[in-house]
């Protein structure tokens, strides 16, 4: 029972969480907007999307190996906590600085990145009511 509960959400959780994880690297854009020389990052997220829900690990061309314990884990070749890749994204306009971060660009992308978050859990929270709906028989 538990195992069809999960293959019914697992499509809106695993989109919910690439959209939590675009939210941080488009709220970290915006939080580096004055760093010189900072280059503004995004994730392609139908392409993360696809790759997750078909059950594509990336692949890392490279481990890190800790050889003490004293060591730290890194984050491999640029990916997020789940292994999805970050990418840079072309700059609009140049800056003296040496920073790609478009601030109108990140505001909206963020806002948007918002706004289909909260459909999915909308879209989540209805699909759990008609499970529950359906298990107690209504």
């Amino acid at each position: 029972m538990i195992g069809k509960l999960d293959e019914a959400l697992h499509f809106q959780q695993t989109a919910l969480r690439l959209r939590a994880e675009r939210q941080q690297v488009l709220a970290s854009n915006i939080a580096n907007a004055d760093t010189p020389n900072y280059k503004a990052r995004d994730i392609d997220f139908s392409s993360a999307l696809k790759q997750a829900v078909s059950a594509v690990n990336v692949s890392t061309a490279e481990v890190l190996v800790k050889t003490s314990p004293a060591h730290l884990g890194g984050n491999p070749a640029g990916l997020t906590a789940s292994g999805v890749p970050v990418l840079y994204r072309t700059a609009s306009q140049g800056s003296v600085d040496g920073n790609s971060v478009d601030m109108d660009v990140e505001r909206a992308q963020f806002a948007d990145n918002a706004m289909r978050y909260e459909a999915g859990v909308t879209f989540a929270a209805g699909q759990l009511k008609k499970l529950l709906s359906a298990v107690q028989g209504q």
